[in-house]
């Protein structure tokens, strides 16, 4: 049993018992009457555990909480790669997000991220020192229009948005039910219910150059219609009429590749070769030709010819200005 799990187990013990005697703990834990007190001096000093003795009843049990002290947290056990980079990220993101919305709850939620990240024998501050999170192509995000974005989708309330294409370098107004607000490759976006199209609409919240709320019923969508449509093309683009991909990997590059989650859906099998040949659907091929290039002459698109013929031209057009 390792220290981090010696402390939830003191902890379940008092809870259970209400008082417990000092060998009660010592058999329980099968440890030293010296580890045991280094282990509550720990919880006392660093985790503010109100743990007494109490001399009438021969042991140890829960006092009141000192009012003006830091509350109580145990430490996180350790954690897998998920969840680490969960945390750290949930640590990253509330350090960079503007007060406003969340003001009173940010400080709070960091002091018990922190109080999670603790593990066994090294610092909160350690752990996040050891390990780097890098955001890759972050787009700022104006902090007025988030909020405004934020509050209409939790409120439920119609916005009228000014939205930048950077495909056309237009502006254009419209009036939107936003549904979700969606963290994607280090930028946010706001799924709607766009008023002007009829239909399911994203929008990257960093190209939204003015939002308000206005009167209106807010358009309504039950979660699996969501899912249907937004979670069936690739990446961040949403429809449901897909068109399945088919891509074939050098050996080299499989390596890496066979263990990528492309789409949830995706599907992939070695060939006798050696090759990784990758399938998976998508709606919109904009990001998917995207991350197809990266691969540069290790990937080839197999189906189908209308994507195929996209890169192949993407291709020319890079070469033709070299």
């Amino acid at each position: 049993m390792d220290r981090t799990e010696r402390f939830y187990k003191i902890d379940q013990l008092i809870n259970d018992r209400t008082v417990v005697p000092i060998n009660t703990f010592l058999e329980d834990l099968g440890i030293s009457l010296a580890t045991f007190k280094r282990d509550l001096e720990y919880m006392r000093e660093r985790l503010n555990a109100p743990i007494q003795w109490d001399r009438e009843a021969g042991g140890y049990r829960y006092g009141q909480p000192d009012a003006l002290a830091p509350s109580f947290a145990l430490p996180g056990l350790w954690f897998n790669p998920g969840e680490v980079h969960a945390l750290l990220t949930m640590q990253h993101l509330l350090s960079n997000l503007e007060p406003g919305l969340l003001a009173g709850h940010i400080k709070p939620l960091q002091a018990r991220l922190k109080a999670l990240l603790e593990s066994r024998d090294h610092s909160a501050e350690e752990v996040e020192t050891r390990f780097r999170i890098v955001h890759a192509a972050r787009r700022q995000v104006a902090t007025t229009y988030f909020e405004v974005i934020a509050s209409a989708t939790l409120s439920r309330k119609r916005l009228k948005i000014r939205h930048y294409s950077r495909q056309s370098g237009e502006e254009s107004e419209r009036i939107v039910s936003p549904l979700q607000l969606v963290y994607y490759r280090d930028n946010w976006y706001v799924d709607t219910w766009c008023h002007l199209r009829e239909d399911i609409r994203s929008f990257s919240i960093d190209a939204i150059r003015h939002a308000e709320m206005v009167k209106g019923k807010v358009k309504e969508l039950p979660r699996s219609k969501l899912k249907e449509v937004l979670e069936s093309g690739y990446g961040i683009f949403s429809g449901k009429q897909v068109t399945w991909a088919k891509l074939r990997f050098s050996p080299e590059r499989a390596r890496w590749v066979a263990n990528e989650l492309w789409h949830p859906k995706q599907k992939g099998n070695f060939d006798p070769d050696g090759y990784y040949l990758l399938e998976l659907p998508y709606n919109d091929d904009r990001e998917l030709v995207m991350d197809i290039l990266r691969h540069g002459a290790e990937v080839e698109v197999i189906a189908p010819e209308q994507l195929r013929e996209r890169v192949r031209q993407e291709l020319g057009a890079a070469l033709a200005r070299y």
